[in-house]
């Protein structure tokens, strides 16, 4: 009986001990876990602990450095119950949000502010064959995601000195452009406007879902833009005054219709 009773205080020992570890552990201590779930993206200059941590630098596959990143996790997430509260803060990149969830794909974040220098993205993702540059604003209550998809959101972006880059080409100059998203049952819907005052003028409307894509939207240059009306033309039927009426579908939904049909 002695012999059991030494064992069992001894193993109660080992647990707290464990316990106490894990509870003060340094995040230096947790970086190559860390950073095998950042896609090549390195902390630098790490500080805290792994619940309430700090990187000085934020550096990208390319060498640049985002900015300071700070981060507080509920010790609850050993229980699988992630509660994470996300700042980055740098010259192009600003991000504050809190995420719930057991795991990335599968989580749901609120007060979410984010700005995105554009440049930060590089020669990619391409969108209507350009690069867009500008400065991307977004702001979020709640966002939902289901498998990585947007489940249910209520956003809104803005896009600040929006340009796109085409390569051999021109840039197109598009001033400064707005949108309100929402999404139910992953859907995204949304209304795309010009602030009014820029080379585009446009008004359309936007819906987003896993397998398919539409936008629709009367649109023009505004001002002396041959480029840019160029552009455009090549969506849609072109007015006598210079709209272009624009009405694009794509996707995985599109192309079985039109199969269909």
């Amino acid at each position: 009986m002695k012999v059991w009773r030494t064992a069992l205080i001894s193993l109660v020992i080992v647990l707290l001990a464990a316990l106490a570890l894990l509870w003060f552990l340094p995040a230096r201590c947790a970086l190559p876990w860390m950073q095998a779930r950042l896609s090549g993206v390195q902390l630098q200059e790490v500080s805290g602990l792994l619940w309430d941590g700090q990187a000085g630098r934020v550096v990208t596959t390319k060498g640049e450095n985002l900015g300071v990143l700070q981060w507080r996790l509920s010790r609850l997430a050993v229980l699988g119950d992630n509660r994470l509260h996300v700042e980055l803060h740098g010259p192009r990149v600003d991000f504050v949000g809190s995420m719930t969830g057991k795991q990335a794909a599968e989580a749901t974040w609120t007060d979410v502010q984010m700005r995105l220098d554009l440049d930060v993205l590089g020669t990619g993702p391409l969108v209507l064959g350009t690069w867009p540059r500008g400065t991307l604003q977004v702001s979020a209550g709640r966002i939902e995601l289901r498998g990585g998809w947007p489940w249910s959101l209520d956003t809104r972006v803005q896009w600040r000195n929006a340009v796109l880059r085409a390569p051999r080409q021109a840039d197109l100059p598009l001033g400064n452009l707005h949108a309100d998203l929402h999404a139910v049952n992953g859907v995204i819907e949304g209304h795309l406007q010009d602030d009014g005052d820029g080379p585009l003028r446009v008004d359309g409307r936007l819906q987003l879902s896993p397998l398919a894509r539409r936008f629709t939207a009367v649109a023009g240059a505004r001002g002396h833009h041959p480029e840019l009306q160029r552009w455009l033309a090549s969506f849609g039927t072109t007015d006598a005054d210079g709209t272009t009426h624009i009405n694009y579908s794509g996707g995985l939904a599109a192309a079985i219709h039109g199969e269909k049909r």
